[in-house]
This record gives C-alpha cells, structure tokens and sequence, in this order.
C-alpha cells in the first residue's frame, strides 16, 4: 500500500509540474533556441525550419491549435511574418497572444534595423520592409539584445521563472561575449572582401564582419531570377572578384550554381542555414560556429 501510494504521489507531483509549463509558439527557429536557452523547461512549438522562407507560411490548422494553445509566443516582427501570422492570430483566438499584448513578444522592438525601404511599396515590389532588414538573428550581438529583453519579458509574465531565466541569461551572456571575439578573430582575414548573395537573409552578418555584397541573385527581394538578370549578375563579378557565392538553403540553389559554375567557382558557392537548424538550448551559438567556420574557409 506504501509502495501504491508513492507511486501515486509521484505521478501527482510529474503531472503538477507538466501543468505548470509553459507553452510558448516560436515563430522561426532562433527564437524557439533563443526561448529554450532561457527557459528549458518551456514547451516550445516552431512554425518554421531553417529550410522554409519565413516569409510565406501556409496558417495550417496545426498551426493554429499550438497558437490557441500558447501562453507566450515569440516572433521578428518588421513585417517578416505579415503574410501569415495575423490569420493564425485571428483564427486561433487566444486573447494572450494577440497584437499589443504582453505575451506577444516582437523581436525586432528591441534592436535597431538596418536598409529600410524607401519609396512607394506596389504588388511588384517583392519582400521588402518599410522598417529594415528582418534578419537581424545573423547578427549575435543583436541576438543579445533581444535575449536580455525576452529574459525581461518572461520574468515580468512569470515571476516564478524568474531566477532561472536570469541565471540562464547570465550564462548566455557571459558564453556569446567569449563567442564574439572568438568569431571576430576567426573571420579577420574576411573583412573587406567581396560576395555575391541571394536575398538580405545574411545581411546583419555581412555588416558585423565587414563582407561586401557586391551583387544579388534575385532582381527584387524574393523574386526568382531571371536569366536576364543572372547574366547581369554574371557580368559584374567578373570585375568584383568575389570570395564566394552564398545562398541559404531556402533558396533554390540552382541560380547560385550556374554563377559559380560560369566563374569557375563550384568549389567556392556556399549553401548555408539561413538559420538554427538545432532549437535546443545553445542552437543559435552552434548556428555561429558553423556558419564563421564555414565563411572563413573562403578566405584561404
């Protein structure tokens, strides 16, 4: 009967402690990392991998559940979710995490914002942004930024995570300022070079490093090439000398191949995460270690 009773007082106090957790919706992979680095003990459910373009998600039912669901989501913000994100809002209904709430967390109110656009927005534009450049996650001070303000957050909406989400804080902290200098180090020879992209998904990376984009694989942000436009593109490095090629693995890569192809350059076109493909605790630094290791090889 002791034995019986335990056992029941066990499952008791597991199934206490699975109500207490948190529930939160992430938006893209980082801030899932972002999340679970400061609070493991979350439950966390990701609307994008690192092989979709967060800028046109299908509002899936399942989607929708895990948002009705939530007790905390966190998203970018900067217009980067707009085409999909206030329909999942609508039509989960949860009054938690609608617009201007406390539980619904924008990453980018915490970080300044680089390339706005300028001029008139049409239906041809393409994927461009009255407030900046969205992916600032390529950035790892900027990921601090945010870190400190998510940490904020979650401790002002639950007190009783408070002081493990600041220790985790504290910890994230002092390992992405050893990181920093580490990668500034490791991509020196880097600075000052030239590459061609495709979109602005690596643009806070470039400007923390000193890499310059010479060229774009896309005519407007988000549109497909065109061969008239690659040929373009073509044309111009041949007189920039560029290091490398790099395209995120959302992109179709086959533009990026035929450029370095025509250049003479296979070995020089990287096809990286645009990014964590890890959203365990610590993935957004794993992401920085492959992704400078990665960059620095084309400096050789």
């Amino acid at each position: 009967m002791r034995i019986l009773t335990n056992a029941v007082l066990a499952l008791s106090l597991a199934a206490g402690c699975q109500a207490q957790a948190i529930t939160v919706f992430a938006c893209e992979p980082e801030w899932a990392s972002l999340t679970r680095t400061l609070l493991p003990e979350a439950n966390v459910h990701t609307a994008t991998t690192h092989l979709q373009d967060p800028h046109h998600i299908e509002a899936r039912p399942s989607l929708i559940a895990q948002l009705r669901r939530a007790d905390f989501a966190i998203c970018t913000g900067a217009e980067l979710e707009a085409g999909w994100l206030p329909m999942l809002q609508d039509r989960a209904g949860n009054p938690k995490v609608q617009l201007g709430r406390p539980a619904m967390f924008f990453a980018a109110e915490h970080v300044e914002l680089i390339d706005p656009f300028k001029g008139t927005i049409t239906p041809f534009s393409g994927d461009v942004h009255v407030n900046g450049n969205p992916h600032f996650h390529a950035d790892p001070r900027r990921v601090l930024q945010v870190a400190k303000a998510l940490a904020l957050t979650l401790g002002n909406l639950f007190p009783e995570k408070k002081l493990l989400v600041d220790q985790n804080l504290n910890k994230f902290e002092f390992e992405m300022g050893d990181k920093i200098l580490t990668w500034e180090k490791q991509s020196r020879a880097l600075k000052g070079r030239t590459v061609i992209t495709q979109h602005a998904t690596f643009g806070y990376l470039w400007s923390w490093l000193g890499l310059k984009p010479v060229a774009d694989l896309e005519p407007k942000p988000g549109m497909p090439p065109t061969a008239n436009h690659l040929d373009k593109v073509l044309a111009l490095a041949k007189t920039q000398q560029p290091i490398g090629i790099i395209v995120a693995q959302h992109h179709d890569p086959k533009p990026g191949r035929w450029l370095a192809g025509s250049m003479g350059m296979k070995s020089r076109l990287l096809i990286l995460p645009g990014t964590v493909m890890d959203e365990q605790p610590g993935g957004i630094v794993r992401w920085f270690d492959q992704v400078i290791t990665q960059l620095s090889s084309l400096a050789k």
